[in-house]
């Protein structure tokens, strides 16, 4: 067979997006407290952008093209039906005071949810490393250890792994043995356990720390030797591999249970982390007359307009053009480049606002009765189809607002995906929400004999007399859901 190179001619067609669609995509996806920085970022980026209100600059958009270029910005191309929803918001003209925000109240105004400033749980640990009297090798490397602990205060990586770390990035040669004595000395700071490079080591640090007494042998005894039937509650296992009662396992079991084994997480909601609260992207309130008012959280961003200067500056080069020497041509294009840019910043703002608000009062309208009364049982079964079909949106753009974004109701403060869940029909034709079988569920399981749990098969009958006429797979699916382990580990 002869070989060669070929050329070949097909034709594509090809889907792309404009710059102004990309920004409006990104915008939309981001929550209040980022679009925050995104706003700052762009008004020191792009000196063509101003914060605060101006009533100076009222040309639209048509006039704006046809003083530059006598052409409209075209970047023309095939979109999807989602990017039209996204770039026919453009409006008409350029006034910056944003028309569809929402009047806000004076206590809508002023809510605010700070960020913690707490102390580290990091930082609390080096400063009992300061206690120490180490050398200042050992102190380092003590250092970069509490550094490579994860939130929950164990070592996961491996002493070769940090070693080389160490020599990479420090140019300090150790060896696992030195690591080693340097972790023990970690491994006595409180709370006890932290520094553990698993889960059976960080029980056994936080029993040695008892008093010396019977119960302490049999726990380290328990925990030491039969770690994997502790870890998968074969209690029979264990009692006949140590010959132990049933009163002195039963007294071993109760304390052991009362271990920490996340040291490092308690000790952050003990003493404060570093934590970014949760900001909402929504105000809801409702009135006592069952009104329900909706604003968006976004006093904290700035109103945006295009600076005047460049404006007045583009305008004095587009009338000289028949004289412009080469300079002041390419000073007219750097002017033009910024200022489309800051027109395309604002609009893209302008339509993230249309279009969370639009979505949020889909949302509203489909969940009036819970908006209303607070209950969660009253929440019908709703999907991001459900939304689109009502704001004549995509469901793309439906997923992208409610993605990472919270809302603040009389009730507390709630992700928008709280909103959404399948729907259940019952024998009797009835419409409900799979939240309230997966409640039912998890009211059986808390009322259940814990000395005789009950099995999927079990509560799929209950659940069944109850009118919920569901398998037993799916009581598997919403018991993991529930994060509630099978009935053998429930006892």
């Amino acid at each position: 067979m002869q070989q060669g190179n070929y050329q070949i001619q097909k034709q594509q067609q090809v889907q792309t997006l404009s710059p102004q669609q990309v920004l409006a995509v990104k915008l939309l996806e981001l929550p209040t407290v980022e679009l925050e920085e995104r706003v700052k970022a762009e008004l020191l980026d792009n000196p063509a952008l101003e914060e605060g209100p101006s009533d100076d600059d009222t040309r639209t958009d048509d006039e704006y093209a046809r003083d530059n270029d006598g052409n409209a910005d075209d970047e023309g191309a095939a979109i999807t039906p989602e990017d039209m929803e996204l770039g026919d918001y453009r409006t008409e003209d350029d006034i910056p005071d944003y028309k569809l925000r929402e009047p806000k109240t004076p206590a809508a105004q002023a809510e605010e949810i700070p960020f913690s400033d707490a102390v580290s749980f990091y930082e609390l640990l080096k400063e009992q490393l300061g206690e120490q009297e180490l050398t200042d090798r050992r102190r380092q490397l003590a250092e970069y250890l509490i550094g490579s602990l994860d939130d929950d205060g164990i070592l996961r990586k491996d002493f070769e792994t940090i070693g080389d770390e160490l020599l990479f990035n420090y140019g300090i040669e150790t060896t696992p043995a030195e690591l080693e004595s340097v972790l023990h000395i970690i491994q006595d700071f409180d709370p006890p356990g932290i520094g553990a490079r698993s889960l059976q080591e960080c029980l056994l640090i936080q029993i040695e720390r008892k008093a010396d007494s019977p119960l302490k042998t049999l726990e380290r005894d328990i925990i030491g030797k039969c770690y994997d039937e502790f870890t998968h509650k074969h209690w029979d296992k264990i009692k006949q591999r140590l010959g132990l009662t049933d009163r002195q396992f039963e007294e071993a079991r109760a304390d052991l249970v009362r271990l920490n084994p996340r040291p490092g997480s308690s000790l952050g909601e003990a003493m404060g982390r570093t934590n970014q609260q949760i900001v909402p992207d929504f105000l809801v309130e409702t009135d006592d007359d069952g009104t329900v008012t909706l604003s968006l959280n976004d006093h904290s961003v700035p109103e945006l307009h295009v600076s005047r200067e460049f404006s007045d500056l583009l305008d004095e080069h587009t009338r000289n053009r028949a004289n412009q020497s080469k300079e002041s041509r390419e000073a007219m294009m750097f002017l033009k480049q910024k200022m489309d840019s800051a027109r395309n910043f604002i609009n893209a703002v302008k339509q993230r606002q249309q279009t969370m608000l639009a979505t949020m009062r889909a949302i509203i309208d489909l969940q009036m009765p819970f908006f209303r009364e607070g209950d969660e049982s009253l929440l019908r079964p709703m999907i991001l189809k459900d939304v689109a079909t009502l704001t004549g949106l995509d469901i793309s753009t439906i997923s992208r607002v409610s993605n990472s974004k919270y809302v603040q109701t009389n009730y507390g403060i709630y992700p928008l995906k709280f909103f959404f869940s399948d729907g259940y029909t019952t024998d009797g034709g009835e419409e409900l929400s799979t939240r309230e079988i997966r409640r039912t569920l998890k009211e059986c399981i808390d009322k259940e004999d814990k000395s005789r749990p009950l099995t999927d098969d079990e509560l799929a009958r209950i659940l069944k007399e109850k009118g919920f006429a569901i398998a037993r797979r799916t009581v598997a699916k919403y018991r993991e859901q529930l994060g509630i382990p099978v009935a053998r580990l429930r006892k």
